[in-house]
């Protein structure tokens, strides 16, 4: 909903300074939900009229379609497949059976419909290339297996009914609102999916597997969860689903609240479900008895703001809600190019609005909520009086809160929610780092390396790891060459390597020529996901490189003993934003590996050695 990924969330409640636990629950305010509800029994209908359970229809056929699938080519899913996947075959995206023809994607585009009419406002489609095609054999009447590329399990049984070639840059400025690379949707669409798509209607043969909170993987489908607010009697179900935690302005309801967290895909940079859902379960006893319920949805987000609401408030009334939830800038992906937000604030809740009596959903409005600390209560910020003292934690300063350990104070935040993010996001004294060096053979980054490796170990704080150029071609890249091809495959699993021990809290001291500033870039990009990369460029001269190869090996290169030697008959490109640039023509090993350990120091990363 919020944009940003750790914010606080003050989605749809006022906080009225009592206490959280009380037995009776707090009034709701917003007339939109203390006034009946007049498509009620609309509401509880399904999205078509019909909730498309592919399991129930199929289970009969079961085990002759398992044996079948055994025997069709087979198309490996990738992970927002499984997600579209998943949400086809339980009646989630209903009334959908299948991954769209031509016909319903066209009218989905154009029209936010089908060709039935009904509803439904983002394209599912499953995408292939020319060479898949040819090779599997893909076209009107044939059938597929489809697979999950986890586990090797076959899924489902797709029966083609037509393969077309869409029009991308018309997809994306019709669903997506531009063709706009920064826009992740738009990016995905034009980088990651394939020229063509292939439609058809699905049997399904298994359900994916799940491995993670299987105490909440139950009531998790649409059918599972109308059943289960049947026995317990919800006639009103407000429904929000969010990719942050959740801070004390969430509050309890007299509406019944169904807590409905993305754990599929969501925005790169957002919060992981893990830790999201950590929090969701730490709060839901904070909820009165029966008034709150959390189910996971396995959804693959596109964040197309306003055609995302209306797929969202599809998806949740095919779930059995009666309210939904509609926030500012709801699944909005952020800035574009030019520095503007791809979406306008409201142009979410405009949408859903028009569509509104027809969704037979009610849409809750958000408003953004700020604590009075006189009064101890949160109210929407449109409604505070002039003058009257406010507080506020922006998303921004909870990030500065969590990474310098500075105090998040009870006001904002329950402290079991606290406590998860703190889990989640160490100071930075407790983190993994990697610190890259990259320069000529014989610059001297190999005994910098040794000696910084030295200097970390007596600060002890957390293990220290040190891959050199030659050590990992011997132990890792022993069958590569030096093939621009090669060294860029080097570095790939030298970035990979060093990506997962910062994960695990290792301070990395990786030194490889690495002589291309793609393979670099690439490096950084990979393990920045699992904490701070430093580069240091060694940018010792090649002149003195060769004078002082007490081995020969520049020697022999000249001599063309050696081929493809960097700086020789290789080339070297230089960076052009490293991190910290030492030479050791000018300094020595000592002096570097200091200024090495003050820039750690800058960051937080060291306690003082």
């Amino acid at each position: 909903m919020a944009a940003n990924p750790i914010g606080a969330l003050c989605v749809f409640t006022r906080s009225c300074g009592s206490d959280s636990n009380s037995e009776s629950p707090i009034p709701f305010p917003d007339p939109q939900l203390d006034t009946p509800f007049r498509l009620s029994i609309m509401a509880n209908t399904p999205n078509g009229g019909v909730l498309k359970d592919l399991f129930a229809r199929d289970l009969p056929r079961q085990a002759e379609l398992a044996a079948e699938a055994e025997t069709l080519p087979a198309v490996v899913l990738t992970d927002r497949h499984l997600c579209d996947l998943e949400l086809i075959l339980n009646g989630g995206f209903s009334p959908l059976e299948g991954f769209m023809t031509e016909k319903d994607y066209n009218a989905v585009v154009e029209t936010n419909r089908l060709t039935d009419g009904a509803l439904f406002s983002m394209p599912i489609t499953l995408d292939a290339d020319q060479a898949q095609i040819e090779q599997l054999g893909i076209k009107p009447g044939a059938r597929l297996t489809l697979r999950d590329h986890r586990d090797d399990r076959n899924l489902a049984i797709l029966t083609v009914e037509d393969v077309y070639q869409p029009d991308k840059v018309k997809e994306a400025k019709l669903v997506f609102g531009s063709d706009d690379d920064t826009h992740p949707g738009v990016k995905h669409l034009f980088s990651a999916a394939k020229d063509f798509y292939v439609g058809g209607k699905l049997q399904a043969i298994n359900r994916l597997e799940h491995y993670d909170f299987l105490d909440l993987r139950y009531p998790v489908t649409p059918a599972e969860l109308r059943s289960h607010f049947n026995k317990l009697g919800w006639q009103k179900v407000v429904a929000f689903q969010t990719r942050n935690p959740m801070h004390r302005a969430h509050r309890e309801l007299t509406a019944n609240v169904l807590i409905h967290p993305v754990v599929g895909m969501t925005k790169p940079g957002d919060i992981d479900h893990f830790t999201r859902v950590r929090v969701y379960k730490a709060l839901l006893p904070r909820y009165p008895n029966g008034m709150a319920a959390l189910a996971l949805l396995p959804l693959a987000m596109r964040m197309g703001g306003p055609r995302e609401a209306l797929w969202h408030a599809v998806i949740r009334k095919n779930h059995g809600a009666t309210h939904f939830i509609v926030g500012r800038d709801h699944a909005g992906p952020g800035k574009n190019k030019h520095g503007k937000d791809h979406y306008g604030p409201y142009d979410a809740q405009e949408l859903v609005q028009k569509y509104q009596d027809e969704l037979g959903i009610k849409m809750v409005e958000f408003q953004e909520m700020i604590y009075i600390p006189d009064r101890d209560e949160y109210m929407p910020a449109n409604e505070i009086p002039e003058g009257t003292r406010t507080m506020n934690i922006s998303g921004t300063e909870l990030r500065n809160r969590l990474r310098t350990g500075k105090e998040i104070p009870a006001w904002f935040s329950y402290p079991e929610v606290v406590k998860v993010l703190r889990e989640q996001n160490p100071l930075p004294a407790e983190k993994g780092f990697t610190v890259f060096m990259t320069g000529y053979q014989n610059s001297g980054k190999d005994q910098i390396a040794r000696a910084l490796q030295t200097t970390l170990n007596q600060g002890g704080g957390r293990p220290v790891s040190m891959l050199l150029g030659e050590t990992v071609r011997h132990e890792l890249s022993s069958e590569l060459g030096f093939s621009r091809q090669d060294r860029d495959l080097n570095i790939s699993r030298i970035a990979f390597v060093a990506s997962e021990l910062t994960k695990a809290g290792a301070a990395v001291i990786a030194a490889p020529i690495a002589p291309f500033e793609e393979a670099r870039r690439q490096a950084r990009e990979l393990i920045e996901k699992s904490g701070p990369f430093f580069l240091i460029h060694v940018a010792t001269p090649l002149e003195y490189c060769e004078k002082h190869d007490r081995r020969g090996i520049y020697k022999k290169a000249r001599a063309g003993e050696i081929k493809g030697f960097t700086g020789v008959d290789d080339p070297y490109e230089n960076p052009p934003k490293a991190d910290l640039v030492v030479n050791l023509e000018k300094q020595n090993v000592r002096s570097i590996v200091h200024e090495i350990v003050l820039l750690l120091e800058s960051r937080g990363l060291l306690d003082r050695l």
